[in-house]
């Protein structure tokens, strides 16, 4: 993003995406795990839910780094980088919470003991996938790409609407985030914090606008996937490991590319965001640039 024409990489992956795990053959297990054999009792308080340290760590980092912003002007050109990859994989952490809470609470009581209830980023989150990949592609056009994932056993999940609700939580999740960014903007540009969080808000819309997409591989497939006949499913399926990079090549051709941000600059304005302070804030991301002009 910028205020020439953005650029978009393509995607090894989803962003963000659930991801659907086929049932393996139902051996002698746990009775907690898998499906719930009585859907009408009460599910089991579950025992891997304490928030994990490094998800606290996170935020802690978060605060610390907005702390430093506001206090020490010096410092305030260094901030914006830390700051957004901070708030990026907290953000990212709340997204994947968000499928993994709605499948647990559905049936797929794996969810607990794959430790996705604990909001630790080390269960979603790859250095490829979730660290490098979205740093090439934020430093080259802004655009939110998480790499996060949870495995979901879908055959564990009691009726379609609920598999449906698995895979949009993660968009509702982000969605909740952007209010929260949007809310605190409104403190208004006198605050230092002001342009980064911006920058961060609009990461979120177009991790959410990408998601939501009915591609194969992204959740907004998985919200329409279960009431397709089976002969598109099992097509889908097939086609899943390409359709998101195609996407991302899509989005290298110009009148694609400028569709899209101005889309999402204008969606933006809609909910109150300032898309030009936004701007803004991806350039402060961009600390390189100021480095190499020797500022």
């Amino acid at each position: 993003m910028s205020r020439g024409d953005p650029v978009a990489l393509p995607g090894p992956r989803a962003p963000g995406a659930a991801m659907s795990v086929p049932a393996p053959p139902e051996p002698e297990r746990n009775p907690d795990l898998g499906r719930d054999p009585d859907p009408g009792r009460d599910l089991p308080a579950p025992a891997g839910t304490t928030v994990s340290g490094r998800f606290v760590a996170l935020v802690a980092a978060f605060a610390g780094i907005a702390a430093i912003a506001v206090m020490v002007p010096d410092l305030r050109r260094f901030t914006p980088f830390p700051l957004v990859m901070v708030g990026w994989l907290i953000s990212l952490c709340v997204h994947e919470f968000g499928h993994a809470v709605v499948a647990y609470g559905s049936g797929d009581l794996s969810m607990r003991d794959k430790g996705y209830l604990t909001l630790d980023p080390l269960r979603y989150v790859n250095v490829q996938f979730s660290i490098v990949w979205p740093l090439l592609i934020l430093a080259i056009g802004g655009i939110g790409l998480p790499g996060g994932a949870v495995y979901v056993n879908t055959a564990a999940l009691r009726t379609r609407w609920r598999r449906s609700l698995v895979f949009a939580a993660g968009p509702l999740a982000t969605f909740a985030v952007l209010l929260a960014l949007l809310f605190v903007l409104q403190s208004g540009p006198s605050s230092p914090l002001y342009e980064s969080l911006a920058f961060l808000a609009f990461l979120q819309l177009t991790a959410l606008a990408l998601n939501l997409l009915p591609v194969p591989g992204l959740d907004g497939w998985g919200v329409v996937e279960p009431w397709l006949p089976g002969a598109v499913r099992t097509a889908a399926a097939r086609f899943a490991p390409v359709a998101v990079a195609l996407l991302f090549v899509l989005l290298f051709f110009r009148p694609v590319n400028r569709a899209f941000f101005m889309s999402l600059f204008g969606l933006g304005q809609m909910i109150g965001l300032d898309v030009d302070a936004a701007i803004d804030g991806l350039e402060r991301f961009q600390f390189w640039n100021w480095l190499a002009a020797g500022h």
